[in-house]
């Protein structure tokens, strides 16, 4: 099986902003009380489904980074030494980590948070060349290939699919 191409810069732009489109419009309508019920595997609430969709967006711009050689900024505890694209831990025990900071924010706040990660990650995508995307990367959950296939499928597909596990009609423990 081939890898698949990397998306043009131009291409991964409309595909960030229409999911954060969608995410945010799906999500909005919804009443606070139904994201207090369970939806995920782990027991997760459908808040903190997407808790960890809003805090796991920063990570994206920072990948890029990374990608461009940039590295952290000094003081960052993510640069502590560790194998390039593992997550500190584990990346079950990292996603949970993060969700447990944000345990006390409500929806409307969480949804700004995702707003306001998004918009910088779309600014960091803004900012690279094409020939970047096509730069081989590890997520810190552990997915490789070329940058904008790797952005693509977290970023895009994996909220998307966190989305539709939020709406899901059924809305119990799978």
């Amino acid at each position: 099986m081939s890898e698949p191409n990397a998306p043009t810069r131009a291409e991964l732009l409309e595909a960030l902003r229409a999911s954060a489109r969608e995410a945010v419009r799906g999500l909005s309508g919804q009443p606070a009380e139904a994201f207090e019920s369970g939806c995920y595997e782990n027991g997760w609430t459908r808040r903190q489904v997407l808790a960890h969709v809003a805090s796991i967006e920063w990570t994206y711009a920072r990948l890029i980074d990374l990608a461009a050689g940039r590295g952290a900024p000094p003081g960052d505890k993510a640069a502590q030494p560790r194998p390039a694209g593992v997550a500190q831990g584990g990346i079950s025990d990292y996603n949970q980590r993060q969700v447990d900071k944000l345990s006390q924010a409500s929806v409307p706040e969480l949804l700004d948070l995702f707003r306001k990660n998004r918009a910088a990650t779309i600014a960091a995508v803004e900012g690279v060349s094409d020939s970047l995307l096509a730069q081989p990367v590890r997520s810190a959950g552990g997915l490789s290939g070329p940058l904008g296939v790797v952005l693509e499928m977290v970023a895009v597909h994996h909220v998307r699919g966190h989305v539709q596990d939020i709406l899901a009609a059924d809305a119990g423990v799978r």
